[in-house]
């Protein structure tokens, strides 16, 4: 069968063994398969499992919503575990500048950074919140997530690890969480804030699409600095 065109979709595939996978597909062809695992035909990869064309009784293709795994070039999106609480302590909430522009930083301890990953484990019942961790070879490098939302629209927001910045990594996959949200979710408008200084930020907003429409005049107050608050927006492609 041509598994080419479920690259991407979110598939339920039962196996002729009798095993059932349901997630996102991403399709590797024979030449590839055969070179990186000795295949001899083409298949699918669901999360780090790989099934062949000739291994699947009968695939459909199903929709899915809420936080479920999604991929970049470079990059896994995948629901927060309990055991992500320490490296994302260590490697954000001990960084300065993690909390510079928002005053926010739920990572800042071991405990605030083990409840934080516990929170966001109990919203993934709720199809309207959605929290992601992104990693690359089991490291992690950012997390990215999307609240509130309310009248047709969801703010989204992203941190990233210093020493993986300048690399476009926060460019790419905002730029997939946006089309996730608004042409799977069917939202039909995405927006973020972030302070007038916080040149990087505004370079990924802009980057990844979204467009600036509102600036408050000393908007926002981290400690004692005050800044611009400017707002951004995505609307969805398809007009909804």
């Amino acid at each position: 069968m041509d598994l080419s065109k479920y690259e991407e979709k979110y598939v339920h595939i039962k196996s002729i063994y009798g095993d059932t996978i349901t997630g996102f597909a991403r399709y590797e062809d024979r030449a590839f398969l055969e070179s990186e695992r000795g295949g001899k035909e083409d298949g699918l990869f669901i999360k780090d499992c790989l099934i062949y064309n000739s291994q699947i009784a009968s695939i459909e293709e199903i929709k899915a919503h809420g936080t479920v795994e999604l991929w970049t070039e470079r990059m896994t999106l995948r629901r927060y575990h309990l055991e992500d609480a320490e490296p994302l302590h260590r490697h954000l909430g001990t960084d300065p500048t993690m909390a510079q522009y928002s005053g926010w930083n739920p990572y800042a301890t071991l405990d605030a950074a083990q409840e934080t990953v516990r929170q966001f484990i109990a919203r993934y019942d709720d199809e309207r919140s959605y929290s992601w961790v992104m990693d690359i070879d089991d490291i992690v490098v950012r997390t990215i997530g999307a609240y509130d939302y309310r009248d047709d629209r969801i703010e989204v927001g992203f941190g990233i690890v210093r020493n993986w910045q300048g690399r476009g990594l926060a460019t790419e996959v905002l730029r997939k969480v946006l089309a996730y949200l608004t042409e799977n979710e069917d939202i039909p408008c995405v927006t973020a804030w972030c302070a007038s200084e916080n040149i990087g930020s505004r370079r990924v907003l802009e980057k990844a699409g979204m467009r600036l429409v509102r600036t408050e005049k000393d908007g926002l107050s981290v400690g004692d600095r005050v800044y611009d608050k400017l707002t951004y927006e995505y609307m969805s492609p398809c007009g909804i």
